[in-house]
């Protein structure tokens, strides 16, 4: 090393640092000119609606990339993205755009299955239409679509799209069919192709909305694949285009309007949103005050907001116009609205049934319940609605209201609006490659290398794979190792329990949280109490179950039913009053009235069908010249408000009057 080289004077400027406190602190150059990138970016990726709030225009000359990266070179629609890009942007995230919220879900091989059909029919459930009746299905050329020849077309199609078109200011829009027509008709122009869709008008929540169901196909009946940034963005841009056109763009008194009601909003709003955005580190320094009268109002419209959030917890100001944004804020926002959201849809539920429940007694479940809730269906639907799994609103005979998600459709296919119902968590069963694992192991060692050999001399392993059938036993191992069920020794030895199988089922129940939904009875309590059968009253009242009924809401109508019933037995001499007050049952009343619905049903068959009949013994079999048994009509649509048909259950079941006809 030289003498210059070791004399020479080398400054390393560090950052500038102050010992004043945060409220105060200098900002950097860099931070500044990042505050200012984001108050001049004509957007965010975040913004959920068309219009972002308080987002001025762009400086002439500036290039905006917009592009989220979502396939952007491929499927169509690729070409209008790229207009946007290289042009102006897009035109629904500029001022005075009438905001429109675009949901989508595309969903693989929608023929398998019933998921397909199930949705089809949700969304034309009863209540949805303008006037209270079923959903109307319609297309771009028809005002009474057909959904079987729909489903029947898209049999075999690989995916199917689905969306939700919402604008902000729906119930203003004259026809949002023919909006909804128009729409469609400039998604084709920019696709280049025809499309095949079916629709459903939704005008049962505040805002009305459109249900887009699109099959997969395009006109020539390849896969129909469309640009990422299209779905994303680019019907959002239409539909938005579409409202602006009709009802012209947002006025600033307007616009002040909608703003000043999101102040005491418990939910995350686009003031909360600007917020987040342009918080340097969760901190928003409001101290100085703009000349500009928008800037003004945008300063008062966030001091008033975060004045609410500090009283939420959310915030909290560190100095005058000083204040500090809470890290939780955004998800405890989103949460809060949802719950908001859930408690309205609880409550709507039981003002249909002419119910008021206090709210403190609403439970809300994300899955099936840890322990069983019995009660009567008020209202079961699909929380989200481009989805698949339902949503069923109990009250229940606890005293309680329950709003329990995520069950499978198949397990309400028979529990209709009014029927009696217990859910809980499904039982743990246990994989068969479980059981596999614990027959292979050995003094409580599971050797895949043993598994290996025992699969070869066997020869049961589909297409011959037997690597991959032992690979699949051993991922399986490593989840159930996370989870502290089972010990990995080495690469060719596990430690697995006794109780193996029965850990591993439990773990697959905790994490499911499958649900079970067993019907004690089909009917309403209405129709319970005068029927001639057996009902899920006379099983209470036989057993002597009063214990869990609660003093209030749907227990002490079980309550007020079950005396009714009891005075019916008593009228129709089923029963006997002690002086005492005790009631006495005639013996194997349960089969009286099982017999009694047997003979009333076979008269009716009689009369209907002429048709000789006899009740069947038990164990004896009957022959007939159709092995399809008669069945009298149930109830109706399992979406309709109530069910009417005779209040007859059994084993859990509802029954449908099978009798043996000959």
């Amino acid at each position: 090393m030289s003498a210059d080289d070791e004399n020479r004077f080398r400054p390393r400027p560090g950052r500038i640092r102050s010992d004043a406190p945060r409220a105060g602190k200098a900002k950097s150059f860099l931070t500044q000119a990042k505050k200012l990138a984001r108050q001049q970016r004509r957007t965010s990726p975040r913004v959920g609606f068309g219009t972002a709030a308080f987002t001025p225009a762009t400086p002439a000359g500036s290039q905006v990339v917009l592009s989220s990266g979502k396939g952007v070179k491929r499927g169509r629609g690729a070409v209008f993205v790229r207009t946007r890009n290289l042009g102006g942007g897009w035109s629904h995230r500029q001022p005075g755009a009438r905001r429109v919220m675009v949901q989508q879900r595309y969903i693989l091989h929608p023929g398998k299955g019933r998921k397909a059909q199930s949705h089809l029919r949700y969304i034309q459930r009863d209540g949805t239409s303008r006037d209270g009746e079923r959903g109307q299905l319609y297309s771009g050329t028809e005002d009474r679509a057909d959904g079987d020849a729909f489903l029947e077309r898209g049999q075999d199609d690989r995916h199917q799209f689905r969306f939700i078109v919402s604008p902000e200011d729906g119930a203003e829009l004259s026809d949002l069919t023919t909006y909804t027509r128009d729409l469609m008709g400039r998604m084709e122009a920019d696709l280049g192709t025809r499309l095949d869709w079916v629709a459903v008008n939704h005008y049962n929540t505040g805002h009305p909305h459109v249900h887009v169901i699109l099959r997969g196909k395009d006109d020539l009946g390849e896969d129909l694949v469309i640009n990422g940034d299209y779905i994303v963005h680019g019907i959002r841009e239409r539909a938005c285009e579409l409202a602006t056109l009709e009802l012209g763009h947002v006025s600033e008194i307007e616009q002040t309007r909608k703003l000043t009601a999101e102040i005491d909003q418990d939910r995350f709003t686009r003031i909360d949103r600007a917020m987040v955005e342009e918080a340097d580190g969760r901190f928003l320094d409001l101290r100085h005050e703009p000349g500009e009268p928008k800037r003004q109002f945008e300063r008062t419209l966030r001091l008033r907001r975060l004045s609410k959030l500090g009283r939420m917890g959310l915030a909290t100001e560190h100095a005058p116009g000083v204040w500090e944004l809470n890290e939780r804020l955004e998800p405890t926002l989103r949460e809060l609205g949802e719950r908001g959201d859930i408690i309205r849809t609880m409550q709507r539920s039981l003002a249909a049934d002419g119910l008021e429940r206090d709210p403190m007694t609403f439970r809300i479940h994300e899955g099936a319940p840890a322990t069983p809730v019995t009660g009567r269906v008020l209202d079961k639907y699909l929380a989200n609605e481009l989805g698949d799994n339902l949503t069923v609103v109990v009250d229940g005979i606890d005293g309680r209201t329950h709003h329990i998600a995520n069950i499978d459709p198949m397990q309400l296919e028979d529990a209709r609006i009014g029927s009696v119902i217990e859910i809980g968590r499904a039982e743990a069963t246990a994989r068969p490659s479980d059981r596999t694992i614990a027959t292979i192991a050995e003094d409580g060692i599971y050797r895949p290398s043993r598994h290996l050999e025992q699969a070869k001399f066997e020869g049961r392993v589909p297409g011959g794979d037997y690597e991959g059938y032992v690979d699949a036993h051993v991922r399986r191992l490593e989840a159930l190792r996370r989870a502290g069920i089972a010990e990995r020794i080495d690469a060719d030895q596990w430690r697995i329990s006794e109780d193996f199988e029965s850990r591993a089922a439990a773990y697959d129940a905790r994490r499911t949280r499958r649900a079970s939904v067993r019907v004690l009875s089909a009917f309403d309590l209405e129709n319970q109490i005068g029927a001639d059968g057996v009902t899920w009253l006379d099983r209470r009242m036989i057993h002597g179950e009063t214990a869990d009924l609660a003093s209030a809401g749907f227990g002490q109508e079980v309550r007020e039913a079950m005396d009714q019933r009891r005075e019916h037995h008593i009228e129709q001499r089923d029963a006997t009053r002690a002086r005492d007050g005790r009631v006495f049952y005639r013996r194997s009343l349960l089969a009286t009235l099982r017999e009694r619905e047997v003979a009333r049903v076979g008269a009716e068959m009689v009369e209907s069908k002429g048709l000789a009949f006899r009740a069947a013994t038990d164990g004896e079999t009957s022959a007939a010249s159709s092995p399809a048994p008669c069945n009298y009509p149930a109830a109706s649509s399992p979406w309709s408000k109530r069910a009417t048909s005779s209040p007859l259950s059994r084993g859990g079941r509802s029954l449908t009057g099978r009798s043996a006809a000959r």
